[in-house]
């Protein structure tokens, strides 16, 4: 029989057949971060190198943690380990202090997962999607349908609830995809590229939920993405990941402070001998860079560096603008530029 019972916060199945004792892994520890990887190794090709190499990560309660990388840098390897979908070569991946390798049927019950493909099942409507799921969780039947109904609300497809799955467009999808991945109510839900190919208003709609969720249920987040101005807008911690090992790990803030280029002053003059004049007396605030009558001064902060600008073009400026540092800036000066397969 088919229980579920709350072990540190965190519900879980549990079956009568094991003797009415909890199992090990749960009976022994004690409220965990939602996610720790200790020295992760995945080997695909015996002598090639590692697909993950030697990853240490903690995520905390209620993060929105980002996972950033080139093509083929590890990343979608890392969540399905995490996600018990891939067997590590080495180390070790705790979801609640649940080792995802020894007990992966009892990770499964506290973590959520969505792919980078649509996997819903194309035989079932919009609301058998998330109702099968509850029950295969252990819900009861009027559990479930009570679950499904106020998923269907939150991710505002009520209107869509007996249609074929079919018939969604990429957005609704991918919507009913997180709902289905949250419907067990797990702590942490890992979101692998979940807005890929979707349109500006479907990824936007995607956000507003998931940002309601984790202000509503203290949800944690792990998000693969190569929208890197998405980490940077919604992530309080990121990591940068390539060759299989973790390049640098922080908030957006300090790894654009620590990582990033130097803010870029671009200052148009009324003419070529304008700018010639100015270039001596604006390489004291940076490095001067001339195309034409215009310069483009490095500057270490743009914002306080504004007024010396001004006063060191001259009456002949006609314009300026200012590029902050970004995180993709960082990205590209850690990962480079080449294309990668």
């Amino acid at each position: 029989m088919l229980l579920r019972v709350a072990v540190h916060g965190v519900t879980v199945p549990w079956r009568e057949a094991e003797g009415g004792r909890l199992p090990r892994s749960y009976s022994e520890h004690v409220v965990q971060r939602p996610l720790e990887l200790r020295r992760l190794v995945k080997s695909y090709v015996h002598g090639a190198p590692n697909a993950v190499d030697g990853i240490d990560l903690a995520v905390e309660h209620g993060e929105l943690f980002g996972l950033l990388g080139p093509n083929g840098a590890g990343k979608t390897t890392t969540v399905g380990i995490a996600t018990t979908r891939v067997a590590p070569t080495a180390g070790t991946a705790l979801v609640n202090g649940i080792d995802v390798v020894a007990d992966p049927a009892l990770a499964k019950a506290s973590l959520g997962v969505v792919t980078q493909f649509n996997t819903l099942d194309r035989a079932c409507t919009v609301r058998e999607n998330l109702v099968f799921h509850c029950r295969f969780f252990g819900d009861s039947r009027h559990a479930a349908a009570h679950r499904a109904d106020e998923l269907l609300e939150r991710f505002r497809l009520a209107d869509r609830g007996d249609e074929m799955v079919t018939a969604l467009s990429g957005g609704l999808a991918q919507r009913l995809q997180v709902a289905r991945a949250i419907a067990h109510r797990p702590t942490i839900v890992f979101l692998d590229e979940p807005t890929a190919g979707l349109d500006p208003q479907s990824r936007l709609a995607l956000w507003e939920v998931l940002e309601e969720l984790r202000g509503d249920e203290g949800l944690t987040v792990v998000l693969t993405t190569h929208y890197i101005e998405e980490a940077e807008r919604f992530c309080e911690r990121v990591a940068i990941i390539d060759y299989g090992k973790i390049l640098v790990c922080g908030t957006p803030t300090a790894l654009k402070r620590e990582h990033g280029d130097l803010a870029i002053a671009t200052l148009g003059f009324t003419d070529l001998e304008a700018a010639r004049e100015a270039v001596a007396r604006l390489r004291a605030l940076g490095a001067v860079d001339q195309e034409g009558a215009t310069l483009r001064v490095r500057t270490a902060d743009g914002a306080e560096a504004v007024p010396a600008l001004v006063n060191a073009a001259g009456a002949q400026l006609r314009d300026l603008s200012l590029a902050e540092p970004s995180l993709e800036n960082v990205f590209i000066a850690l990962t480079g530029r080449e294309l990668r397969e």
